[in-house]
């Protein structure tokens, strides 16, 4: 029983004791992993109580199988700890039990592990005890693998209605893309029910997390392909050619071949492939020659500047008129484009059906038309004039030699125009040819998305 001191008493003993108090934690530093919270010391202790505390701490440890080999002394409320452990963490661990007992004042942990051989393959009894529990929780697992199967083949199969999907998405781009997703979703849904079923939702969130900042390093890493696939996408919605249309895409000019998820293929005017990727068509000009057959060719003319452009123009807008190929809706057109030094350019225009004639070829034979028509008519097509300055102070010609005879004036009379021959300007049809004869050979093997059933945009 504590003794009660009266407070004069008290007081002195204070006094007294109070440096020597003073001096114990410098004496006894506790060891780092096991130092107890803060605490008053008291400066008496009834008998018997380090007894107290040592069968406290021994019955803790005699509980733990990991402390079986632990030694607990107490003196004066100092508990030390010694003796080996197989476990390295269960070091600090002993420490922090022991410091938590009532009454204890600091604790020297002197506790080492134990290298020996014998602790050591406790291992192999852990793994046997996971091997046990892995037999006992054999018949979940299966269930939870069959259910997993089950949701994702559940997927496939409603993936795998073609028809179904064929008329709610018509573009094959966007049928096969929802498809795709459906069966992600159910994979996927089916793997997260197994995992919870398994109780393992930790690993759930982490596969969820993991999953997610893989899907931000991949956009980053892709952002190209992504970019490409997604442009693919939208132009299998909006569809702006058809296959054999001919195209100029960003200076890049052809027929169109077929429409890929990745690039577009085009023939070029000389039979040779081009492959566009699919994200510059979507943000480049296109150019469709195709899609209104009525086509204005034009080329320009010069007379001479002392005739008259009205009279010129009217001639060859006369001549072009009478091409059976030259539409007569619109009507041709001439324009005078500028006045030169020596000449006056005219500018004519017409228009040609593509379904019946060739571009190329009409312009061809409408300008030697209007050329025979304005030669014809009187109308010269002037070459260019270069004056020359005789500098008087040349030297003059030596005594005794005559200056050369003038040479003879050719003749100003014209030849006759040759007779104009009816040439053949049907469209060309040996690119089209080519580019129906891949696709044909092609067959359901290549992949095409462009649809003929969906409007052009």
């Amino acid at each position: 029983m504590r003794r009660i001191l009266s407070p004069i008493a008290a007081l002195l003993l204070l006094l007294v004791s109070g440096p020597a108090l003073a001096i114990v934690p410098s004496v006894t530093a506790p060891s780092p992993q096991a130092e107890p919270p803060e605490q008053i010391i008291e400066a008496t202790r009834d008998a018997g109580e380090d007894a107290r505390i040592a069968e406290r701490i021994s019955g803790i440890f005699a509980e733990l199988p990991a402390y079986s080999g632990v030694t607990v002394q107490v003196s004066e409320g100092v508990v030390t700890l010694s003796g080996k452990v197989a476990d390295p963490a269960a070091i600090g661990r002993a420490g922090n039990i022991a410091g938590r007992v009532s009454g204890v004042v600091t604790v020297e942990n002197r506790l080492q592990r134990d290298l020996s051989v014998e602790e050591n393959l406790s291992v192999i009894g852990q793994t046997s005890d996971l091997g046990r529990n892995f037999l006992k929780a054999l018949p979940l697992i299966l269930v939870a693998l069959i259910t997993a199967v089950l949701i994702g083949g559940l997927g496939y199969l409603i993936a795998g209605l073609k028809g179904v999907w064929a008329r709610i998405a018509p573009n094959p781009f966007l049928s096969e893309l929802v498809r795709s997703a459906i069966r992600f979703v159910f994979v996927v849904g089916g793997m997260l029910i197994a995992l919870d079923m398994l109780g393992a939702s930790t690993l759930m969130g982490a596969v969820l997390g993991g999953a997610g900042v893989i899907g931000i390093a991949l956009g980053f890493a892709m952002r190209d392909t992504v970019e490409n696939y997604v442009a693919s996408l939208m132009l299998s919605i909006r569809q702006p050619f058809r296959a054999n249309d001919w195209v100029v895409i960003d200076q890049l000019e052809g027929r169109v071949i077929r429409l890929t998820s990745r690039a577009t293929i085009l023939m070029t005017l000389d039979g040779n492939h081009l492959r566009i990727p699919n994200a510059q068509v979507f943000k480049a000009v296109i150019l469709n020659y195709t899609r209104n057959p009525q086509r204005r060719f034009d080329f320009v003319l010069g007379v001479d500047a002392d005739d008259d452009p009205r009279v010129a123009m009217q001639i060859g807008m006369d001549e072009l008129s009478a091409l059976p190929f030259v539409l007569g809706d619109p009507e041709p057109q001439a324009r005078i484009e500028r006045v030169g030094d020596s000449n006056i350019e005219i500018r004519f225009l017409a228009w040609i059906d593509q379904e019946k004639a060739d571009w190329y070829k009409s312009r061809s034979q409408a300008i030697a038309a209007v050329k025979d028509a304005l030669e014809q008519a009187g109308f010269a097509l002037p070459e260019p004039i270069y004056r020359l300055r005789v500098d008087p102070r040349s030297e003059a010609l030596p005594i005794g030699r005559s200056a050369p005879a003038p040479e003879e004036k050719p003749s100003t009379g014209r030849a006759a125009p040759a007779a104009r021959l009816d040439q053949d300007v049907r469209p060309e049809s040996e690119i089209t040819d080519m580019v129906e004869k891949e696709r044909q050979a092609k067959g359901k093997q290549s992949e095409d998305l462009l649809d003929p059933d969906r409007p052009v945009e």
